[in-house]
């Protein structure tokens, strides 16, 4: 899964889905606080996106960094 998400998406892209699932995060858990969120899977989901996009992120920094060295 990580590839398609590298693949079909630029580094600014990746920064751009991070931010968004991050404020996602946000008021999922406000409405947890508020009772009003019926499926807490989601935010299990949304925690899960977040790892991945950071860990996709830091391998490509890793690399261009390595890339950089040689």
């Amino acid at each position: 899964m990580s590839d398609k998400i590298k693949n079909d998406s630029s580094m600014s892209d990746l920064i751009i889905q991070l931010d968004e699932n991050e404020q996602s995060l946000q008021n999922l858990r406000f409405q947890k606080s508020m009772q009003q969120l019926e499926d807490l899977s989601q935010i299990k989901k949304v925690k899960k996106k977040i790892a991945r996009l950071k860990t996709i992120i830091h391998e490509d920094t890793l690399n261009k960094k390595i890339k950089s060295e040689n």
